[in-house]
């Protein structure tokens, strides 16, 4: 690792964070409000390429939240197509609203992705004091009567959290899905919260915005959509949607995007930094401390992949009734 992260150095030291030949101070864009998994992405990846030496000074964090993503989406398209000192958290959720073509017309290929470091467990959870105790209490509820849950989630209503509950509801009979209640929310953080206050019934989201409020004991996590149970003494006796009879699996990748206007030579030093960082003894901690699961791909394979990823989003949010 020592040797990649002096390559990283030496090619940082020529280039500038820009490509100036001066080093200046990065800038991460996290597309929500404090405490989601942009939020945490943003934060984590920034803190780890600095505390590893793969830049060397801290990276500015700035949050952006709004239309699920794509406030800051189109201030990088419209407004920053050619800064190289740019970075902004993405996953699943960016190639979702793409894919459904949520952003206002703006296409996944305006941007450049960098790669993906890790993968964050869909959940489903409710407030502690909920009267529901098992995702079957919860599905029922809905297919007996739609309007008595609402769910909250931190993409906008059609993004990947709004799919979550609409693919567990398919799976449990429910044939219109139409009648369920959804919430988006600029992040994570403000949906569960909405739900421990009592404005909602449930929040659909990803592990790592709920770690925090499940070790403080505010909420129950119903299941985990993962085909196995996440690893790590807090969430182990956190049951899957499978073993409870629902086939349903959904996974958040936390990654980066840059402006689509940097040079060739800018997308591999952003992927050189954050390949650094999966290699890091510090992001295995993060992944573990925060549930997520080991999911690396970058660089120009991310790409490919990412192009595939939204043909695949849209065909299943096709299927599921969320688009025509």
């Amino acid at each position: 690792m020592k040797t990649r992260i002096f390559k990283v150095l030496m090619t940082s030291m020529v280039l500038g964070l820009g490509g100036t030949g001066v080093a200046t101070a990065a800038e991460c864009i996290a597309p929500a409000n404090p405490g989601g998994g942009w939020d945490f992405a943003c934060r984590s990846i920034s803190k780890i390429m600095f505390d590893i030496g793969a830049v060397d000074k801290p990276i500015q964090i700035t949050n952006m939240a709004g239309g699920g993503g794509g406030l800051a989406f189109n201030h990088v398209v419209s407004e920053r197509n050619d800064d190289a000192d740019l970075i902004v958290a993405a996953s699943s959720a960016t190639t979702t609203r793409l894919a459904q073509n949520a952003y206002a017309g703006m296409t996944a290929d305006q941007v450049r992705f960098v790669g993906a470091i890790g993968i964050d467990p869909g959940v489903i959870v409710v407030a502690a004091d909920s009267p529901f105790m098992t995702l079957s209490d919860l599905l029922e509820a809905v297919i007996a009567d739609p309007s008595s849950v609402t769910f909250a989630g931190g993409s906008a209503v059609g993004g990947f959290d709004h799919m979550k509950p609409l693919m567990l509801l398919k799976e449990a009979g429910l044939t219109d899905i139409t009648t369920v209640k959804y919430i988006g929310l600029d992040g994570g953080g403000d949906a569960i919260t909405q739900t421990i206050g009592g404005f909602t019934q449930a929040m659909t989201g990803d592990m790592s915005e709920v770690v925090g409020f499940l070790a403080s004991g505010d909420i129950r996590v119903l299941a985990v959509l993962t085909s196995e149970r996440v690893a790590g003494a807090q969430f182990e006796g956190i049951p899957t949607a499978i073993e409870q009879g629902y086939d349903v699996v959904a996974g958040n990748w936390r990654g980066l995007y840059i402006p689509r206007g940097v040079s060739d030579d800018t997308f591999q030093l952003w992927a050189g930094r954050l390949q650094a960082v999966a290699d890091s003894d510090e992001w295995a901690e993060a992944m573990t401390a925060r549930g997520l699961a080991p999911f690396t791909l970058v660089g120009d394979d991310f790409q490919g992949y990412i192009d595939n990823l939204v043909v695949e989003i849209r065909q299943m949010s096709k299927d599921i009734g969320v688009i025509q």
